[in-house]
C-alpha cells in the first residue's frame, strides 16, 4: 500500500457490487474496475502473498486514493464502468 489514505479506505469498502477508481497521488485516475464484491476485489490488489501480474503490481504501487460507487447489481456496475472508462480514458 502506498498511502495511509488508501489503508484507511480499504476497511470501509462494502461487500456489494460496484465500480472502483484507483487514483495516483495527484488525483489522476489510473484504473477503473468493476466488482461483484468491492471489498474482496480491491483488497486482492493489496494483500500480501497474492500472485499478481507485473502490470497489476505496478498499478497497486502507484495507487494512493480510491473512489468507489456501490450499485444494485453486477449489470449496473458493468454499465457504470463502461461509462466511466469512456469519460475518463484511464491509461
Amino acid at each position: 500500500m502506498t498511502s495511509s489514505l488508501l489503508s484507511e479506505q480499504l476497511p470501509r469498502l462494502p461487500g456489494r457490487p460496484g465500480v472502483y477508481l484507483m487514483k495516483d497521488a495527484h488525483g489522476a485516475i489510473l484504473y477503473v474496475g468493476k466488482a461483484i464484491n468491492l471489498r474482496n476485489r480491491v483488497r486482492s490488489y493489496f494483500s500480501k502473498g497474492q500472485r499478481l501480474s507485473p502490470k497489476i503490481q505496478q498499478l497497486a504501487a502507484h495507487a494512493a486514493e480510491l473512489d468507489f460507487y456501490v450499485t444494485n447489481s453486477e449489470e449496473e456496475a458493468l454499465i457504470l464502468e463502461l461509462n466511466l472508462i469512456k469519460s475518463h480514458h484511464p491509461p
